[in-house]
């Protein structure tokens, strides 16, 4: 997916993050015509709050909270980050809406561990835990969080196809056609979060309970926060059901191209 805004005067910067290239916009100009000055330490803030996320929940990362978990005994704790905490808590409550099509433990048993506020516990010494289908999306929300605390009135956060537009922007999105190359025009995005995910043959997919000669599907998602996108992607694709009842709960709509 690619996000280009057609109008308005912003400030664009981008980072490698997330397995992805991050792209943080903001309006570099302020009613008044005049350069905002914050607008760089806004950018900078948003990368960083993009930073932590990626520190705390990626299982790549030996310091990460994921990888402590996986270092426990059963029966053992660690004290985990606020943010890794929200992220497991939507997990638990997304796995009980779509009765475990998604489950961050991938199958190694979603009985397996439990957060219970800062703590997070690892009942059997099987379970592993994958943030991957959800945690890009919150990351996103966290940027815009940061974007939003420093004044920023306006823009949009794009990680990789994981968007989130705030304020007055309003984004022309672009799908890329897999069957003859090349993009097409989807959505025009404002206020709200829209992901995108491709799964097809050869996809190692296995994870999310796909088959490796699982059909081509496209999956897009539009919900109020990229969170809820980003998951609701891997429960559409699995469930092969874009009218899932999980996508209402979280006032979210869907599309399977």
């Amino acid at each position: 997916m690619s996000a280009i805004d057609a109008t308005g005067t912003w400030l664009r910067r981008a980072r490698p993050l997330l397995g992805t290239l991050v792209e943080v916009a903001v309006r570099d100009v302020d009613a008044s015509g005049d350069t905002t000055a914050d607008a760089e330490a806004a950018v900078r803030a948003a990368f960083d709050a993009i930073a932590h996320v990626q520190a705390r929940m990626s299982r790549f990362d030996p310091a990460s909270d994921v990888s402590r978990f996986h270092a426990l005994g059963a029966g053992e704790a660690i004290a985990i980050d606020p943010a890794t905490t929200e992220v497991l808590q939507a997990a638990r409550w997304l796995q009980d809406i779509t009765d475990g099509v998604f489950d961050v433990s991938l199958g190694s048993g979603a009985p397996g561990w439990r957060c219970d506020g800062a703590r997070l516990e690892r009942l059997a010494p099987e379970a592993t835990l994958d943030l991957g289908g959800i945690a890009k999306g919150y990351a996103v929300d966290f940027a815009v969080e940061a974007l939003r605390r420093h004044g920023c009135a306006s823009g949009w956060v794009n990680a990789g196809g994981d968007l989130r537009v705030f304020g007055a922007a309003s984004v022309p999105v672009m799908l890329r056609d897999e069957a003859r190359g090349g993009v097409r025009p989807f959505a025009t995005l404002a206020d709200g979060a829209l992901a995108s995910s491709h799964f097809g043959p050869g996809t190692r997919s296995q994870a999310w309970g796909l088959d490796r000669g699982a059909r081509a599907r496209r999956v897009s998602v539009v919900a109020p926060r990229c969170l809820w996108a980003d998951a609701l992607t891997k429960v559409v694709v699995v469930s092969g059901d874009a009218c899932h009842r999980a996508l209402d709960a979280c006032g979210a709509q869907a599309w399977l191209h």
